[in-house]
């Protein structure tokens, strides 16, 4: 891929989504992390975006509504990366796993091992992250979100209820005793709850900012899945969940 198309191929992912990570661009565009660096600084330079710390947002977008997340994700790539790192030593060569359209998920894709495990996601930087390794991968069907380009909706639905999982790992927006997992979105929630009560075990991977977060729609209860987490603030979790601390 020339140069000017990998810039304008970054720059139109950067118009619908408003942020990226370079791990998102690596695995897109299938150039390494270095170039991915290179042609964000040139762009940063060239005042067609702004470089950050793990990737890149628009412009301005500091102040803006819909880079809040967006910075927020970046901002706890340090605490991520110990998770993503355990949740994948969980996948064996028997599973069959669903792999959640999340950050952290995300991540986790970097450090599984060489695997005859079958993979589904409903991510599509996932899906494309999943093939370049090698590894045996199923796309769900259904409308793309383009704030995530995860596959939502009642198709996603639908196809889900197809499968039996053995384990499935899951992002959060939010986790409450009382309110268990929560998101903002109703249908992104539902192809969550769908893949909970398809799999045998579920495993959500969140950081410890998540917690006493409440977001408008629950995906399910506390006590409906094994919680990995950097660090628990509160050790009343562990009365209500299974919560691995991994940097305990």
């Amino acid at each position: 891929m020339l140069v000017e198309e990998r810039f304008n191929a970054i720059l139109s992912l950067m118009n619908s989504k408003h942020c990226v990570t370079v791990a998102e661009l690596t695995a897109m565009l299938n150039i390494s992390e270095s170039t991915v660096r290179r042609d964000l600084t040139t762009l940063d330079e060239m005042g067609k975006l702004k470089k950050v710390h793990g990737g890149a947002v628009l412009g301005n977008e500091s102040s803006s509504k819909e880079y809040k997340p967006c910075a927020k994700e970046l901002q706890n790539i340090e605490k991520k990366e110990p998770i993503a790192r355990y949740a994948a030593t969980l996948i064996h060569d028997d599973d069959c796993v669903f792999i959640d359209a999340g950050t952290t998920t995300r991540k986790m894709l970097d450090y599984i091992d060489e695997t005859h495990a079958v993979f589904v996601t409903n991510g599509l930087v996932h899906a494309q992250k999943l093939l370049q390794r090698g590894f045996r991968v199923y796309m769900l069907g259904g409308e793309m979100k383009p704030s995530s380009q995860a596959a939502v909706g009642a198709e996603a639905v639908v196809n889900l209820k197809k499968y039996n999982f053995t384990k499935c790992f899951m992002g959060t927006n939010g986790i409450s005793i009382d309110n268990g997992f929560t998101v903002s979105d109703m249908e992104e929630a539902l192809v969550k709850s769908e893949a909970i009560s398809s799999a045998y075990v579920t495993f959500v991977l969140a950081d410890s900012s998540k917690f006493e977060v409440v977001s408008s729609v629950t995906f399910a209860p506390i006590n409906h899945a094994c919680i990995i987490t950097d660090h628990l603030p509160n050790p009343v979790y562990h009365d209500t969940a299974i919560v691995k601390e991994v940097l305990k």
